[in-house]
C-alpha cells in the first residue's frame, strides 16, 4: 500500500480527522468529508483462509440457498448434468470473487471506497446506495424467512399461540402478531450481533457454517433411514431434456447459480479487505466456493428427496421438512439452526454491504454501526413479507436494482485491471484536492456514471419486457460485459480529448 503505517495526531481544523484506533491509518491529508475509522485502510489484516471459507458456508448455508439448490436438481435434468452446471456455474463465481477481491485486498479499502478510484471520490456514492437499497430489500426478507422458522419452534411448545399467527384474526400491515414478534426477534439478534462490530461477526461465522453442516448431515440421515437408500435419488422430478436438448437448461442453471451470488460478489471487498493476503483470500473462496456448495447441494437434493417417501411429497423447504418431524426436540433443533444459517448470511450479505455503503455517503456523521442500523430500519419499513409473498412486486423491485449489479462489477474490474494495472493511489482516494487522482470533474467521473446507465437499461429490459423474458436469467453477464467494455470506450475517449 502506498499509505504509511503511522496515525496523525488530532488536528485543529478541516482536512484532518483525528483517530486513535490502531487498526486503521488515517493521514493528515485524509478529508474527514470522506474519511472515518471504519472507511480508512487498515493497518492489520488478519482473516485467512478458514474465515472465508466460513464466509461462504455463512452465505451458502441457507433457506434461500437450500431452495435454490433444490430447485435445480427438478429442472427435468439428469443427476450428473445438474451437477456438471452446479460446479461450472460456481467455479465461475470463484472466478470472478477472486477478481473483485484483489482491488480491497491489496489496499485494505471496503467496496464504497475502491469504488473512488472509478467513479470518482463523490461519484462512489452512486454505486453505494444502489447496493445498499438492494441489501436493504434482502435483509428485509431474509430475515422475515428466518422468523418462520422461529413461528415454528414457539406454535411446537405454546400451540394456543395459533390464534395469533392468523394474520386475519390479528394482524397489522400484511403479518400476524405472531409473525411481527418472530420478525423483531430475529431483528434484535441481528442487531445485536453486529453492533459488536466485525470481529463478533468473524467468530459468529466461523462457528455458524460448520453447526449447519452438522444439523444438515444429522438431518439427511434421519430422513434416509426413514425412506430407505433404495427410495432416495439425486434426480427431483421427472427427466425431461436428453442429449442436446438438455444443454440449453443446463446453461440456464450455470447463469441461476451465478446469479445467486451476485449480490454478495459485487461487495466482496467488504470482506477480503481483512484478508492477510491475497492466496489465503483464494484458497477460501476454493473450500467455501466450489468444495462447499457441491456438498451442500447434495446433501440438500438428499434431503429433499427423502421427504417424498417419507411425509407422501416433496418438500422443497427446510423449515417445512424440519416442522413435521415428529421429534420436539428435532424440530427445535432443526429450526434455530436454519434460523442462525439465515442470520449468517444475512449479516455477511445485507448487514455489512450497507453499513459501509451508507457510511460512505457521509462518513463525519454516519459510522459503520448507524449505516447498518439505517438499513436494518429501512428494512421494517418496506414491509417484506409483502414483498415476498407478492411475486409480481418482488420481481420488479429487485429484478430491476439487481440489473445494476453487473454494471457495477464490470466498470470495477475494467478500472483496477485494464485502466489502473493493478495500482491504486490509496491516499487519493481519501483527498477532495482538485490535483488528486481520482477528483476527476469535481469529484464524478463521467465514463463511469455514462457507462452504468445504457450498461444496466438492457438487464432492466430483460427483466421487465416478456419477450426478453429468455435472456433474463443472463442479465448479469449482459451487465458485467456492457459495464465493463463501455467503460473502457469512454476511459480511452477521455485519455483521448485529454493528450489533444
Amino acid at each position: 500500500m502506498s499509505h504509511s503505517a503511522s496515525i496523525t495526531e488530532p488536528a485543529a481544523s478541516g482536512g484532518a480527522v483525528p483517530t486513535s484506533h490502531a487498526d486503521v491509518v488515517i493521514k493528515p491529508g485524509y478529508d474527514d468529508r470522506l474519511t472515518n475509522e471504519d472507511l480508512a485502510p487498515l493497518r492489520k489484516q488478519t482473516w485467512g483462509t478458514y474465515n472465508f471459507f466460513a464466509f461462504w458456508m455463512s452465505d451458502v448455508h441457507s433457506v434461500g440457498g437450500y431452495i435454490t439448490a433444490g430447485s435445480l436438481f427438478s429442472l427435468g435434468l439428469v443427476s450428473w448434468q445438474v451437477l456438471v452446471s452446479l460446479l461450472v456455474g460456481i467455479l465461475i463465481v470463484q472466478f470472478f470473487c477472486n477478481l473483485v477481491a484483489k482491488p480491497s485486498q491489496v489496499t485494505g479499502t471496503p467496496y464504497p471506497v475502491i469504488c473512488r478510484a472509478s467513479f470518482g471520490v463523490k461519484g462512489a456514492n452512486i454505486p453505494a446506495i444502489i447496493r445498499g437499497l438492494i441489501a436493504v430489500a434482502w435483509y428485509g426478507i431474509q430475515t422475515y424467512l428466518a422468523s418462520s422458522a422461529f413461528m415454528i419452534v414457539a406454535l411446537r411448545f405454546y400451540p394456543e399461540l395459533k390464534p395469533y399467527a392468523d394474520v386475519t384474526q390479528f394482524g397489522f400491515a400484511g403479518l400476524s402478531s405472531l409473525g411481527w414478534a418472530a420478525f423483531m426477534a430475529l431483528w434484535v439478534i441481528q442487531a445485536l450481533v453486529f453492533w459488536r462490530g466485525m470481529e463478533a461477526i468473524r467468530k459468529f461465522i466461523d462457528w455458524a457454517g460448520p453447526a449447519v453442516y452438522v444439523v444438515m448431515i444429522a438431518l439427511a440421515v434421519y430422513l434416509v433411514a426413514k425412506a430407505g437408500v433404495s427410495n432416495v435419488g439425486l434426480t427431483l422430478g421427472e427427466v425431461k431434456y436428453q442429449g442436446w436438448d438438455a444443454l440449453p437448461v443446463m446453461i440456464n442453471a450455470v447463469a441461476l447459480v451465478v446469479s445467486y451470488f451476485s449480490g454478495p460478489m459485487l461487495n466482496f471487498g467488504d470482506f477480503s479487505r481483512y484478508g492477510k493476503s491475497f492466496p489465503a483470500v483464494k484458497a477460501g473462496n476454493f473450500w467455501g466456493l466450489p468444495v462447499n456448495f457441491i456438498g451442500f447441494s447434495l446433501l440438500t437434493v438428499i434431503t429433499t428427496s427423502s421427504t417424498l417417501p417419507v411425509f407422501g411429497h416433496l418438500i422443497i423447504d427446510p423449515v417445512e421438512t424440519v416442522s413435521k418431524i415428529d421429534n420436539t426436540y428435532a424440530v427445535v433443533l432443526g429450526a434455530f439452526t436454519f434460523m442462525t444459517a439465515t442470520i449468517g448470511i444475512n449479516i455477511v450479505a445485507n448487514f455489512v454491504s450497507p453499513a459501509f455503503d451508507f457510511s460512505n455517503v457521509a462518513p463525519q456523521h454516519i459510522s459503520w454501526r448507524m449505516g447498518g442500523m439505517i438499513a436494518a430500519v429501512a428494512s421494517i419499513f418496506i414491509t417484506p413479507w409483502n414483498l415476498y409473498n407478492n411475486p409480481t412486486v418482488i420481481h420488479y423491485t429487485l429484478d430491476i436494482l439487481g440489473a445494476f449489479i453487473g454494471p457495477l462489477f464490470g466498470i470495477l474490474i475494467a478500472d483496477f485491471f485494464v485502466v489502473r494495472k493493478q495500482h491504486v493511489v490509496v491516499d487519493d482516494l481519501y483527498t477532495m484536492s482538485p490535483t488528486g487522482t481520482y477528483w476527476y470533474d469535481g469529484g464524478y467521473n463521467r465514463a463511469a456514471i455514462y457507462s452504468v446507465i445504457p450498461s444496466a437499461l438492457v438487464p432492466v429490459l430483460c427483466a421487465v419486457i416478456p419477450a426478453l423474458g429468455s435472456l433474463a436469467n443472463f442479465s448479469w453477464f449482459i451487465g458485467v460485459a456492457l459495464g465493463f467494455s463501455i467503460y473502457l470506450v469512454l476511459m480511452r475517449k477521455t485519455a483521448v480529448t485529454a493528450k489533444a
